[in-house]
């Protein structure tokens, strides 16, 4: 299992995975960015209570020990980080990290999953343009069929990179600034790899990799005119779910292009990116 949290505050950004490593949930891996480096947590499970709810069933955190801590080495980037994704591989017992800094510079380790840095399959690719200009957000996803296939987005560019470890395959144009990118699962019994969902601005916008026409975009969904969305992500059925400024989330059915559910407020700040 794999969770995941971002905070940002100024010029600081903080993003987290956390993989839990042992069958008997004994202890999870932590892995966390900030500034230029990445950091690895061993912290305990077995003491961990139920999860405590508050007011309006907000979560309320409870402190941790830290039993063992360290600088992931293989993560050299120069600038600060701004996204962070652990996943798994088709080869039992390894994990897959990418990060990406606010220049679009992407690096991917190949990491033993009971936390041991071994020396195993990394690369770094450079943005293409060489990182010219001013830094900004800049996000990242694995294909969920394919990890070798991995998507980066950055924000003032109002670009999204994707490429099959370090072989550039295609880039897409958004109007707007991207904010959160997801590969989509099941849609309509297509290829995993080749459907992209991205949120721009106050849109939602659905990306074919294939499809040569409109650069790429398949469709686009519109919500409410400043309404930024922040977050998108997508399940095992299809389906998306979107939130952002408005405090709400919103899940749409990609076969009819149709809001299924909105749940409305259910989140006390807005979701950042």
């Amino acid at each position: 299992m794999k969770e995941r949290k971002q905070e940002r505050e100024g010029a600081h950004r903080f993003e987290m995975w956390v993989n839990l490593v042992n069958e008997d949930v004994s202890s999870s891996w932590v892995y966390m960015a900030s500034g230029s480096n990445v950091y690895k947590l061993q912290i305990p499970m077995q003491d961990s209570s139920p999860v405590s709810k508050g007011k309006e069933s907000l979560l309320i955190p409870v402190q941790t020990q830290v039993l063992n801590s360290s600088v992931v080495n293989r993560c050299p980037h120069r600038s600060e980080i701004q996204s962070i994704v652990l996943c798994e591989t088709e080869s039992p017992g390894y994990l897959v990290l990418g990060s990406v800094d606010c220049y679009g510079h992407l690096i991917v380790s190949k990491l033993d999953s009971s936390g041991k840095d071994i020396d195993r399959l990394t690369y770094s690719v450079l943005p293409r343009d060489s990182g010219v200009g001013e830094g900004s957000w800049a996000g990242l996803c694995f294909s969920p069929s394919q990890w070798s296939m991995a998507a980066v987005a950055r924000s003032f560019c109002k670009s999204i990179d994707v490429y099959d470890q370090d072989i550039h395959l295609r880039t897409l144009r958004t109007l707007w600034y991207p904010s959160s990118l997801n590969f989509m699962k099941n849609l309509s019994n297509r290829d995993d790899s080749s459907i992209l969902a991205i949120a721009e601005g106050c849109q939602l916008t659905i990306w074919d990799l294939r499809m040569k026409e409109n650069g790429g975009c398949l469709h686009r969904i519109c919500g409410s005119l400043g309404d930024i969305f922040y977050a998108v992500c997508s399940s095992s059925t299809g389906n998306i779910a979107v939130g952002g400024a408005d405090r709400s989330v919103t899940i749409y059915d990609p076969r009819r292009w149709s809001p299924l559910s909105r749940w409305i407020n259910c989140s006390k700040y807005e979701m950042p990116l």
